[in-house]
């Protein structure tokens, strides 16, 4: 008989119905999960490298930025789980005309302005527990050694050549673009103009003497090295092999240096100023040790928006297959982040300022919508109720409340992380202790697999549903029912351990999402750090006294922009609002 049916019996029934009940015949608990005692996941790399692209430094940051960081954070703290040394590094971009422009029209130096704004990203970071192990500036000496290195090799090599560029030119991309890459538009004083089809930028028409990389010998081996599916997800691979199959052109990798001075000029040519891609490409060289030890190199995966593929899928592997340097594994490529389904723009006012909503919904809140709500392949969209719907559903009720269930002194006056009773969970428990425990084992594997594939949002999916599930098994065995009969409690303390485990190993599971969460979660269990990784989700059966913080997990965000109280939690479907 089931214990969902045995328990809705008043206690004396229970426990005469219990002490009869056949014995059942089933694994053992040491044979429950699919999985070995002792674990390792198939196919781990020696060490991981991962990078966000360097951010420029034009404007503040904005909830986009934010987005690239915590994708890629959270790939690097998983692998940390799974016990790989990480390098993850992340910058700012700090030359080009656009900032020279800025600065000018500030009124104040390029290398002030950078600092300032650089900073920002740095505050940021650290806000939003980003756990990079490099902050790269490519106005470090470091880095223009490195490209100064880089450049010489290609020069070196053949691959650049004297020569005029002639065409568009966009500044806010810091973009050459062919005739198929710019189209007519109207700007906002009714006048003609020719614009970026990718950006909607105006550019403007160039014409310059200066260095061209010959990029159009590269059209083979870049479709060779797309056909190893090196750009995730797959629905963002269409644009570039088009890019290809169009017929690239040589690439002019320098601006006259009476047009840009803040930049890295030529080595042995001071008329020249370095390409501000080719200089910001060169970063993930320069964090790598590049051209003296390059231990990391290469990239395991280069997190990226759509915006920038086409920089980091054709002209950066050119630039490597040139220097004879090993490609980049992966290419993470992510879609934008709308606001109320609206582009972010200045004009609009309608930017999303993440250090506000972190303020609001807690770093760990802000990032675990951003995961769970943002699938790479498409355009996600902020809206601040939906943040709160998101919080309040997941992190507060079906989380948080149900650790605070089994923290609670009324159900746990012991207040201990109970041992599981192995005889009555094979004899006489319920079946669905069994599933459910059955179900809790195998979910590791199934998040990782999401995860190594970078579907965050899919493995904090299956996640939640394990944890709606546990929701469901705690209500419909009312552990707070089964109390003064030794029988009975010892029913209690099973189910309370079924809870526990479930959250135990999800907290595992949701520290590379939410790290501050998962750790007072986890502490609250009774759970060290040195217990906290891969090989600690195989199950666990030893008593632990709870740690002693009171303070929820998660608190329920009550507010609404101007006062709006809601109270009403639904789940959420990532579609609506």
């Amino acid at each position: 008989m089931c214990r969902i049916l045995l328990t809705s019996l008043r206690p004396k029934q229970f426990l005469s119905t219990l002490l009869t009940t056949s014995r059942r015949s089933w694994q053992p608990f040491r044979h429950l999960c699919a999985i070995p005692t002792e674990r390792g996941p198939i196919g781990l790399p020696d060490n991981y490298f991962i990078t966000t692209p360097i951010f420029y430094v034009n404007a503040a940051p904005h909830i986009g930025h934010l987005y690239t960081a915590v994708l890629a954070d959270t790939v690097s703290r998983w692998y940390k789980v799974l016990g790989v040394p990480v390098t993850f590094t992340t910058g700012t971009d700090e030359h080009g005309l656009k900032i020279q422009q800025a600065a000018a029209a500030s009124g104040i130096d390029p290398r002030v302005f950078c600092d300032d704004v650089s900073q920002k990203y740095v505050d940021l970071f650290r806000r939003a527990d980003i756990s990079c192990t490099d902050f790269i500036r490519t106005t470090e000496d470091r880095h223009t050694k490195a490209v100064e290195h880089f450049w010489n090799t290609l020069h070196q090599k053949g691959y650049i050549y004297s020569g005029s560029y002639e065409g568009w030119y966009s500044v806010a991309d810091e973009a050459f673009l062919s005739e198929n890459q710019v189209k007519d538009a109207t700007n906002s004083e009714g006048k003609s103009v020719k614009v970026s089809v990718e950006s909607g930028h105006p550019v403007e028409w160039t014409k310059e003497d200066n260095y061209m990389f010959r990029l159009s010998e590269f059209g083979p081996r870049l479709t060779e090295w797309l056909d190893k599916k090196v750009i995730r997800p797959s629905n963002m691979e269409g644009r570039i092999r088009k890019s290809i199959e169009e017929g690239l052109t040589d690439l002019s990798v320098s601006r006259q240096r009476e047009r840009l001075q803040w930049g890295i000029p030529v080595p042995g040519d001071n008329t020249q100023t370095i390409y501000v891609w080719l200089d910001a490409l060169v970063n993930y060289l320069t964090v790598s040790g590049y051209p003296d030890n390059m231990s990391t190199w290469p990239a395991s995966c280069h997190v990226v928006g759509k915006d920038i593929l086409l920089f980091h899928a054709i002209y950066w592997p050119a630039f490597l297959m040139a220097a004879d340097l090993p490609l980049p594994k992966n290419i993470l490529c992510h879609s934008h982040w709308l606001a109320n389904n609206e582009k972010m723009s200045k004009s609009k006012g309608n930017v999303i300022d993440p250090i506000t909503r972190m303020q609001k919904y807690t770093s760990d809140g802000l990032r675990y919508f951003l995961l769970r709500m943002g699938v790479p392949g498409s355009d996600g969209n902020y809206n601040d109720l939906k943040v709160m719907y998101c919080l309040n559903s997941e992190l507060s009720n079906t989380f948080g409340n149900l650790l605070n269930r089994c923290v609670g002194e009324a159900l746990n006056p012991e207040q201990v992380f109970p041992q599981l009773d192995t005889e009555l969970l094979n004899s006489h428990s319920c079946i669905a202790d069994r599933e459910l425990l059955e179900k809790l084992y195998k979910l590791p594997d199934i998040v990782d697999r999401h995860y190594r594939e970078f579907s965050i949002y899919k493995g904090l999916d299956s996640i939640m549903e394990q944890l709606r599930d546990t929701n469901l098994y705690m209500q419909e065995c009312r552990p707070w029912d089964l109390t003064g009969i030794t029988a009975l409690e010892t029913n209690r303390n099973n189910i309370m351990y079924v809870v526990m485990e479930n959250l135990r190993v999800c907290g595992i599971l949701l520290q590379p999402v939410a790290p501050n969460i998962s750790s007072r979660l986890l502490t609250k269990l009774g759970i060290s750090e040195h217990e906290r990784g891969w090989m600690d989700l195989t199950p666990q059966n030893t008593k632990r006294d709870l740690g002693s913080e009171k303070r929820n997990l998660f608190r329920r965000i009550t507010k609404y922009n101007d006062g709006y109280v809601f109270s009403s939690p639904r789940l959420i479907n990532r579609n609506s609002l």
